[in-house]
């Protein structure tokens, strides 16, 4: 079950704050819906309750916060809002990144889309899905750790009827198993049709919280909508006859040509209107909503008279026709309401006379016997509620997995790879004609004239869409539409980065060895004699523009900030570190080989001791230093924001 206690947010500028102490108890085995009109609440108090944005209160999920939970997941499925994931992801591909994320097996993501009736269309991309198929994939999201407690913002919003059939008997079934489901609405019509508990917040506060049938009783009313030019000749006679029989029959003048009668029927009014000569332009049965206080409150008029008593006409408070009609359009529903005609009778208790006079509002009154109780320390009713801080997001149960399913899910890194191959291809040929490129350069396709060859760029392209991508189509957290910043996530993404800069220097410098071997002959392509070090500078400039990439788009959260990043390095960095180390660099690298050798009591075997002497020379060229010193910068400031993202 879901205990909610004191939930409150934090107060806004010169105004109240959205939610105002909201207290309630979703019990398993039913569907408690949140009923209120567009800012009423409802997303807020859903938000407060999975600490999605800092407040007061404290909410319980089978006696535990959310904080205290291993895995949430597991525990909560949620559902706010549309489903975040890339367009061109297929809808297989993105549950199974999902799994990978919420740590099942990948037959559980088969299990849930068979579920929800989406095994055929797996194949389908997340982009050409209709409304109520990206429906019915968020539950299934939500449904991938096997949670007991399901949470669901206007799950059925802008669905056709048909749709929101099919997915309240999903919320239906799983309530049936014993699981509590929690979704919101702004229709009472819905909320009574599908709901087993309904709770009606309003403006912030909790108005009332009544079973559904208490629910439809006291807030949706039954009535015939009446479209006349003599709506107030009609009205009174439906009143007078009203008296005559002894009815309960309320009559309510809306404005203009129209008025609601409450307690007849079509045939009845059509009858009346008929016998008089009444021309009736709309008549049509339709549910009246009482509004929010419904319930509540007494209704004047609603009082039978006693026995013997003549019946006296009394004034109302007229209900407000905010349903839709069945047959013709309604009026203006702006116009202004005048006080309604009650003809009122013994028989005042019936279902469709006005709603009786015991209250309907039942607040909660703590957790019941049986189910776990909360700390009596953390939100009781005897003081303040406790601050609610925003909960740090969850990381990947398996980040690695994630991450390879997360790349490999869409073919922007493999278009990125063959663009880079075909360019590298082209820049090496033309260079070649040109003449006067180094063998070095020309084989990494790398004219003077750029900062950076292209596999360096596609790399550090693909390492700007690890994170920037995720930012963009959120997917790893659905419920806060943000990517966790941890180590582990991070980890993942720059050894996923390095697998695919690797792979992709390696295919360049082949693809363009070979096409010059074609076009020119073999004294292009000779090996040289410092093959090894000039192998570990073209790896290492291609991985740690990768790298940068994944950082920079982490910081800035943008994939094109840090493609720019990666580009600035070379451009501003490089000559900063050039000027600041005039000439030092190549004496350091010269004087490197004798120290390395003092410093060292042990020899390096096969003759191994020029290794850290390479790597000294290349970190002492401009471009290597300016990299260093650029990665160093980015990984302190992704730390940083990390932390500053966790003590909110």
């Amino acid at each position: 079950m879901i205990q909610a206690l004191g939930l409150t947010s934090n107060p806004r500028k010169e105004l109240p704050p959205a939610v105002d102490d909201v207290s309630f108890e979703a019990h398993a085995g039913d569907v408690t819906m949140l009923l209120g009109a567009p800012g009423a609440g409802k997303t807020t108090v859903l938000r407060l309750m999975l600490e999605l944005q800092p407040g007061r209160g404290i909410t319980y999920f089978r006696g535990r916060p959310l904080r205290s939970i291993g895995h949430p997941s597991h525990e909560v499925g949620v559902l706010l809002g549309d489903v975040p994931g890339h367009p061109a992801r297929t809808v297989r591909g993105h549950v199974r990144m999902l799994c990978a994320a919420a740590g099942v097996p990948v037959r559980r993501g088969d299990e849930v889309l068979e579920a929800v009736g989406l095994v055929s269309l797996r194949e389908e991309r997340l982009g050409t899905l209709s409304r109520g198929m990206d429906r019915r994939l968020g539950l299934a999201c939500a449904l991938l750790g096997d949670p007991h407690t399901l949470v669901l913002d206007e799950p059925v919003r802008g669905l056709s009827a048909d749709e929101s059939r099919r997915l309240h008997g999903m919320l239906r079934a799983h309530a049936d198993r014993g699981g509590t489901v929690l979704s919101t609405t702004a229709d009472p019509k819905e909320a009574a049709r599908a709901a087993d508990r309904v709770i009606t917040l309003d403006r912030g506060r909790l108005v009332a919280d009544q079973p559904a049938a208490d629910f439809s009783r006291t807030r949706l009313r039954p009535r015939v909508a009446v479209r006349t030019p003599h709506a107030a000749r009609l009205s009174a006679l439906l009143a007078k006859e009203a008296r005559t029989q002894r009815r309960s029959v309320e009559v309510a003048e809306e404005g203009g040509n129209r008025i609601s009668v409450y307690g007849s029927t079509c045939a009845e009014v059509g009858e009346t209107a008929f016998r008089h000569g009444i021309v009736v332009h709309q008549l049509a049965d339709e549910t009246g909503d009482m509004g929010p206080g419904a319930g509540t409150h007494r209704a004047e008029g609603a009082r039978a008279p006693d026995e013997g008593t003549p019946s006296a006409v009394q004034p109302s408070t007229a209900p407000s026709a905010t349903a839709q009609s069945s047959a013709a359009p309604s009026a203006d529903p702006q116009a202004s309401t005048v006080p309604p005609v009650t003809a009122a009778a013994p028989d005042a208790g019936r279902p469709d006379g006005p709603p009786d006079s015991r209250p309907a509002d039942h607040p909660p009154a703590g957790p019941r016997t049986g189910d776990e109780a909360p700390d009596p320390e953390s939100g009781s009713s005897a003081g303040p509620p406790p601050s609610l801080p925003v909960r740090c997001a969850p990381r990947p149960l398996h980040p690695l997995r994630y991450e390879i399913r997360r790349a490999t899910g869409v073919g922007t890194g493999f278009l990125v790879g063959a663009v880079v191959l075909v360019v590298s291809a082209l820049t090496a040929v033309l260079l070649a004609r040109l003449g006067h490129t180094p063998q070095p350069r020309l084989l990494a396709a790398w004219p003077r004239e750029l900062p950076l060859p292209p596999a360096a760029i596609g790399a550090g392209l693909l390492g700007a869409l690890a994170f920037g991508d995720e930012f963009r189509h959120p997917a790893l957290a659905a419920d806060r539409g943000g990517v966790p910043r941890r180590l582990g996530l991070l980890t993942a993404k720059l050894l996923v980065a390095s697998a695919a800069a690797l792979v992709l220097a390696v295919l360049t410098i082949g693809c363009d060895a070979e096409l010059l071997h074609l076009f020119y002959g073999r004294e292009l392509i000779r090996i040289p004699a410092d093959w090894l070090s000039l192998s570990a500078s073209w790896l290492g400039l291609v991985i740690g523009c990768a790298w940068a990439g994944v950082l920079a788009a982490g910081v800035f959260r943008s994939t094109a900030a840090g493609l720019a990043t990666v580009v600035a390095v070379p451009l501003l960095v490089g000559p900063l570190v050039r000027k600041l180390s005039e000439g030092a660099p190549v004496r350091a690298a010269a004087g490197a080989s004798p120290r390395t050798r003092e410093a060292v009591p042990l020899r390096w075997p096969f003759g191994g001791e020029g290794h850290p002497e390479g790597v000294l020379r290349v970190i002492a060229q401009p471009i290597g230093g300016a990299m260093v010193l650029s990665l160093a910068v980015l990984l302190c400031a992704y730390l940083l924001t990390s932390l500053r993202n966790r003590t909110r």
